[in-house]
């Protein structure tokens, strides 16, 4: 369902402050695979994330999705096959429009579009069944502005809008971050459910390694623009935190072990 292969990105060419954020990065997931990534701060992990989604240009390699080569695609374009949850949970929504009108916008993607805009009965009655789901209360809420939810309930929708065409890709970069503890816990719990569900192939950005253990069938960890470690099936659950730690300090060194690693 994805490959990237040999992937280099380098920000700042030939200036005093050049980065190999990638550096000839190789990855494969296969149709339902749920991948969680965790590494240092400056590891890599967005970026490739970001180059997947077309956000950035790689310098050299390959990406495919779904046997198609979108190295050179727009991300404009690319987002036809990529659903995307962000950090910021603003990020995801339009603040202005009503929830049913964010969902409408979320399923018509990519879709023709006409000169009318008008949201069907059966349009929303799918909505409203979609949105009970999130057990937040959103169901009765279709025409509230977005912009009166709170950080959590906005994430869950975008979590929502970003299934909702079931993409070739789910990109999650540390999408329960900005949210407290139980927000944070049942956002996760959604994302897994409807990654489950859909049987879609997802990779989740995290700082957290006890997520990063609970979550998915595979995890890896990187530094360096590389992947350093992976792990699945029974041997990632079988993992304890202790153990990632360990293994970040014997393949990087203990620089690679932040405080924020250490506190998640």
């Amino acid at each position: 369902m994805l490959k990237v292969e040999q992937v280099v990105k380098v920000f700042g060419h030939g200036t005093i402050n050049e980065k190999v954020a990638l550096n000839g990065l190789n990855l494969s997931l296969e149709k339902g695979d749920f991948v969680t990534v965790i590494g240092g701060n400056g590891a890599g992990k967005s970026t490739m994330l970001n180059s997947v989604a077309g956000v950035y240009a790689v310098d050299d390699g390959k990406i495919v999705i779904d046997g198609v080569d979108v190295t050179h695609l727009s991300e404009h374009k690319r987002a036809a096959y990529l659903g995307r949850v962000f950090q910021d949970p603003m990020m995801g929504t339009a603040a202005d429009m009503t929830i049913e009108e964010n969902l409408a916008m979320a399923a018509r993607r990519g879709k023709k579009r006409t000169l009318r805009w008008y949201i069907t009965n059966k349009e929303r009655k799918e909505y409203t069944e979609l949105l009970s789901q999130l057990e937040l209360g959103l169901e009765s809420r279709l025409t509230h502005k977005v912009g009166l939810l709170s950080g959590g309930q906005r994430q869950a929708l975008t979590l929502l809008m970003a299934t909702l065409q079931k993409p070739k890709i789910l990109l999650l970069d540390e999408h329960t971050a900005a949210l407290d503890p139980k927000t944070a816990a049942k956002v996760l719990e959604l994302s897994a459910k409807l990654i489950r569900e859909n049987n879609l192939t997802a990779m989740m950005v995290t700082h957290n390694m006890n997520d990063a253990i609970k979550y998915g069938n595979r995890l890896i960890m990187m530094n360096e623009g590389q992947i350093l470690y992976e792990v699945g099936g029974e041997a990632k659950q079988l993992l304890q935190k202790e153990d990632l730690i360990a293994l970040f300090a014997k393949k990087a060194g203990d620089g690679l072990v932040s405080d924020r690693v250490l506190l998640s």
